[in-house]
């Protein structure tokens, strides 16, 4: 009966030593980039969007949903709403549980929604950072005089971009147009719409880096809600503008307590 007795305590205290390594594992982050279901055209590179409505979209969104849940299992959804938000997300979020409540075309709910009802009733939070926003108002008065073959550069540069945007929605699948929006490719181009600009005004007020700095800024403070999210243990799915995502990414990059999960092979 010692014998038997020592081995129960030796077997529980191997199980509780697991569990302790478990719940210590560093949380796992999946960032998702995404353009903005109805669009209210506040971005500079102004796009005509995907029908998120339509049949095939919609059919798409509800297969990729469940495959995120599935296969990802996130035990908290985070979503570009002002934190202030939190508390009528959570009453719409539950009326959605109990089938009350209607999907509006955006993608915190046509994505965040469902995907954390697929996984079973995951938390869903909002995490976006409005206090500090893009100050490229001092930017934008000096480029002109100050620096006409950057201001020519940048306008070139915003015009390719757009053309290529509306060309991505108009001819691409839903599928196609979130895989190639979460490219390194994409990502680099819309980090390369800051740094062109970033010279502007270098050693004379610094506008340029100043307006650089403010979007890096606010990212950071998003990057900070991210991490008061993904404690030990954690799977989190971040759904949020593709432009967000394409900096949040390089702070995961970089982020020795947290492991960054690939959406890439769910599209």
């Amino acid at each position: 009966m010692k014998k038997l007795s020592a081995l129960v305590l030796l077997a529980t205290s191997l199980l509780i030593g697991a569990q302790t390594v478990r719940a210590e594992e560093p949380a796992q982050i999946m960032l998702l980039g995404t353009f903005h279901f109805t669009n209210p055209g506040l971005d500079t590179v102004k796009t005509s969007v995907l029908d998120v409505t339509s049949a095939d979209s919609q059919q798409y969104l509800q297969a990729f949903s469940q495959k995120l849940a599935q296969d990802f299992a996130p035990t908290d959804v985070l979503l570009e709403c002002a934190v202030g938000f939190q508390g009528k997300l959570n009453e719409q979020y539950q009326q959605y549980l109990k089938g009350e409540f209607t999907l509006p075309v955006n993608e915190i709910y046509q994505l965040g929604f469902r995907v954390a009802k697929a996984a079973g009733g995951s938390a869903v939070r909002c995490f976006d950072e409005r206090e500090i926003q893009w100050n490229a108002g001092p930017l934008f008065e000096q480029m002109p005089t100050k620096a006409p073959a950057i201001q020519a550069a940048f306008d070139t540069l915003i015009a390719d971009v757009t053309a290529q945007s509306n060309d991505m929605h108009r001819t691409l699948s839903l599928a196609d147009l979130l895989r190639a929006m979460n490219s390194e490719q994409q990502y680099r181009l819309n980090k390369s719409i800051y740094l062109l600009s970033n010279e502007v005004g270098a050693g004379d007020g610094f506008a340029g880096a100043d307006a650089a700095a403010s979007w890096w800024h606010r990212n950071f403070r998003m990057y900070a809600n991210i991490q008061l999210a993904a404690s030990p243990g954690k799977r989190v799915l971040v759904i949020a503008g593709q432009g967000h995502i394409a900096v949040i990414k390089d702070f995961l990059a970089s982020d020795t307590q947290r492991k960054a999960v690939s959406v890439d092979s769910f599209f």
